[in-house]
């Protein structure tokens, strides 16, 4: 494997790695028995990605969301997303100064390092589309002065399956700017038991943080210099042209999507104690990357078939590349 020994002012991985793990035990303090998810969580983060959380009400969504935030030492606001919520109440508004006779920019809550967007498809489509300049480019335009959101920014929204009343889907074009979307399910009987013996309701508010942001600045470059050999990024090809002409699918993986698959893949693989990407990496991944990137067809809707069989469908089907080779790059 290449030498990629980081620059002086980095880390190493393995110094990576353990602040990535310690990240990851800060939120499992809170949320328990779901150490999968918080590691897709934790990768999502140092990809510089947004993450969505949709599962059924009181599964630990907004919990999981919350201690995220909390285990960074940066801004955090939360949004309750409703129906009459407006877009400025999200990015920002220009207000009157009489004194002053004019007019000046009150920023919303978008300006902070983590936006918790609670229950973000029980607002208007209008008020949704308002997050779609800062998650894409960072930053908000308003009466054509475009403001930078601090760094780093992400976007941690929480939404009810579709099938739950008061509920505006996200279309494809919002979905898609969402690294990575996850589900957490019920807790297990053992989990449930520790949650019931808790005395505080609130856990997540005495959370410490675990790093601060110019730390995670530093963790988010060592992340960026883990290595992804020729053969991963040809499997990564094969993977993502598949999902392109497969018969079930009317819709395909974009380009942004590609990349967001290998961005998150070299944070997973840091937080697994490696610095370069295995095809075993893109094969977890594959599925909360690119399941909400796709779309079924309605003949494959009416049989039955989601965009995750789908997914695992072609993953059984492509050429998996020998672990030693996909190792070189």
């Amino acid at each position: 494997m290449t030498d990629l020994s980081p620059p002086e002012h980095l880390a190493s991985h393995d110094q990576g790695t353990v602040a990535a793990r310690r990240l990851e035990d800060t939120v499992q303090s809170v949320i328990r028995g779901k150490a999968h998810q918080v590691r897709l969580a934790v990768a999502c983060l140092l990809a510089e990605g947004h993450l969505l959380i949709e599962d059924k009400p009181g599964t630990g969504k907004t919990s999981l969301a919350k201690a995220l935030a909390a285990a960074i030492g940066g801004q955090v606001r939360r949004v309750q997303f409703t129906p009459d919520l407006l877009p400025s109440d999200i990015t920002g508004v220009s207000v009157f100064n009489p004194v002053k006779g004019e007019f000046s920019f009150r920023e919303g809550p978008t300006f902070t390092n983590i936006l918790v967007a609670d229950e973000i498809n029980r607002a208007s489509p209008k008020t949704q589309a308002a997050l779609l300049e800062v998650m894409e480019e960072r930053q908000v335009t308003n009466d054509g002065v475009s403001r930078p959101v601090p760094s780093p920014f992400m976007v941690v929204a929480t939404q009810n399956p579709l099938d739950f009343q008061g509920t505006y889907p996200l279309p494809e074009v919002q979905l898609d700017r969402f690294a990575m979307r996850i589900s957490l399910g019920y807790a297990d009987r053992a989990s449930e038991l520790e949650v019931m013996a808790r005395t505080d309701p609130a856990p997540f508010e005495h959370i410490r943080p675990t790093l601060s942001v110019a730390q995670l600045q530093l963790l988010i470059e060592i992340v960026r210099t883990v290595a992804v050999g020729d053969p991963v990024r040809e499997y990564v090809a094969d993977v993502v042209e598949a999902t392109r002409r497969h018969r079930d699918l009317r819709l395909g993986v974009s380009t942004r999507g590609t990349l967001i698959l290998l961005a998150v893949a070299r944070a997973y693989a840091l937080a697994n104690g490696r610095g370069y990407i295995t095809p075993d990496d893109i094969k977890t991944l594959c599925e909360p990357v690119l399941a909400h990137r796709v779309a079924v067809t309605a003949e494959a809707e009416i049989d039955g078939i989601g965009a995750g069989d789908v997914l695992r469908q072609i993953l059984d089907e492509v050429e998996v590349p020998r672990t030693r080779a996909a190792r070189t790059g």
